[in-house]
């Protein structure tokens, strides 16, 4: 396996938690090298119009021409919702958008979701959203798709990334630890404007299983993409998971 710095970029909309990936980037071993794209949108919503303009192939395309000519090794759009609520259909024009004009690997955060869970063998998980519940039962709908049991789900309705970006380490937690589910094999916490990274290892002792969120999923895939992926401490149970077995 190549272990050399992986070379990554994430397109990621308006401004919330994207120190995340410069973070996790630090955090891992070799320290990766990112750069993150702010991408532009009509409005800052939790609403299936607003989300399926932010994600949008003229969006993705705005920015991605900011990353031609540039020496990377894939390409995330990190935005979970306005990725599944485009369905898979729409997923996959957005990866093939952003690997027509970048000629370098490409997936979205909900796509890495479905690996990272299937990666750890999860089975069945809960989901705590921070969306409305109609965006939350379209990302419910989504894993289903891969076979994916949802046995729980909570939507907590917050309609801007810009609040959920706010949130911090105890909050955060409590958000965890209050949408549990003891049958759940696993938790996601979907939402890119949420921070997580610095938690990663409170939020899986917290929920007592593996904890899956937005930014953590979405630096992973970005280290599967590069080829570049290895155990890692300190970034959750999901790196511990080694991925050539």
């Amino acid at each position: 396996m190549n272990t050399t710095t992986a070379r990554m970029a994430f397109l990621y909309p308006g401004h919330a938690a994207e120190d995340d990936y410069p973070r996790l980037a630090a955090m891992s071993s070799p320290a990766s090298e990112v750069t993150v794209i702010h991408t532009e949108f009509n409005e800052d919503a939790h609403t299936v119009e607003a989300l399926t303009e932010m994600g949008s192939p003229q969006r993705l395309s705005e920015g991605a021409r900011q990353l031609e000519n540039r020496n990377l090794e894939a390409v995330l759009w990190t935005s979970t919702s306005a990725s599944f609520v485009r369905g898979l259909d729409g997923i996959r024009e957005q990866i093939e958008t952003l690997e027509n004009l970048l000629h370098i690997p490409a997936s979205t955060t909900a796509m890495a979701f479905a690996r990272a869970v299937t990666a750890i063998n999860a089975k069945r998980v809960a989901i705590a959203a921070t969306y409305p519940r109609d965006v939350a039962l379209l990302f419910k709908a989504f894993l289903e798709h891969f076979d994916i049991e949802v046995v729980h789900m909570t939507s907590h309705g917050i309609v801007t990334a810009a609040e959920v970006g706010t949130l911090q380490r105890e909050a955060v937690l409590r958000f965890a630890t209050d949408n549990n589910h003891p049958d759940a094999d696993a938790l996601l916490v979907p939402d890119t404007a949420l921070h997580s990274a610095a938690w990663l290892e409170d939020l899986d002792a917290a929920a007592g299983k593996p904890v899956l969120t937005a930014n953590q999923v979405s630096f992973w895939e970005g280290l599967r993409l590069c080829g570049k992926l290895t155990p890692q401490p300190g970034l959750g149970s999901l790196f511990r998971v080694n991925p050539w077995d």
